[in-house]
């Protein structure tokens, strides 16, 4: 296997398929666990009501965008993106096709430029999709919601909470004063910061039927 990736030839678009897919998964997986602050920025927008920069949002709640953060995001997505591209297309080209390996990096620049666009217009949509509707953080205080992107504890990063306001799902950075929540848990939101997250604390479930 690792002769058919990395053998001869096939090394110059085995080894940045293998990055870049890696890369790719390395981010899904920290995104599922919350083990990156502000990874939602990725995929979520950030309660400013802005539209995409370049495909990400990255906003503050007074509406800027914050256009060199999300830019940068974009950057390293893109790169991955382009990575996985150019290996996995050149590879089919050279080892599926058996085609030289000059036509190989043609086709890996190709498909390479196709996935950084395909990329773009995926988060382009989703942006829009999420900015819909968005809420002010101020609607969402006091309000009960459940945790979207883990929320580390006593402040040490920033994780996401998803809160239903006017029957419209709104995504908000959050911060907690106690332990971690994870995803899923019930919250209740208590302030808004001055870096535009607004604290949250666990929520206290009604007994049923009792009080």
């Amino acid at each position: 296997m690792l002769d058919l990736l990395l053998g001869g030839n096939a090394g110059l678009f085995g080894v940045p398929a293998l990055v870049g897919t890696l890369f790719f998964l390395v981010r899904v997986g920290l995104m599922l666990f919350g083990g990156v602050n502000d990874l939602h920025h990725d995929f979520v927008l950030d309660t400013s009501g802005g539209d995409a920069a370049g495909g990400d949002v990255a906003g503050d709640a007074s509406g800027h965008t914050d256009s060199s953060a999300a830019f940068k995001i974009l950057s390293i997505q893109a790169i991955a993106a382009f990575l996985m591209g150019f290996g996995w297309g050149g590879l089919s080209a050279v080892r599926g096709l058996g085609l030289p390996v000059f036509v190989g990096v043609g086709v890996g620049l190709a498909t390479g430029s196709g996935m950084m666009w395909m990329l773009g217009k995926m988060l382009t949509f989703i942006a829009r999709m999420q900015s819909s509707g968005t809420q002010p953080m101020e609607a969402a205080l006091y309000e009960e919601g459940a945790v979207y992107i883990t929320v580390p504890p006593r402040r040490v990063g920033r994780g996401v909470i998803r809160v239903v306001i006017d029957e419209r799902q709104q995504y908000y950075p959050a911060v907690t004063d106690g332990d971690a929540l994870v995803t899923g848990a019930l919250v209740r939101v208590t302030g808004i910061n001055e870096d535009h997250t607004l604290t949250v604390e666990r929520a206290v479930a009604e007994l049923p039927g009792g009080n």
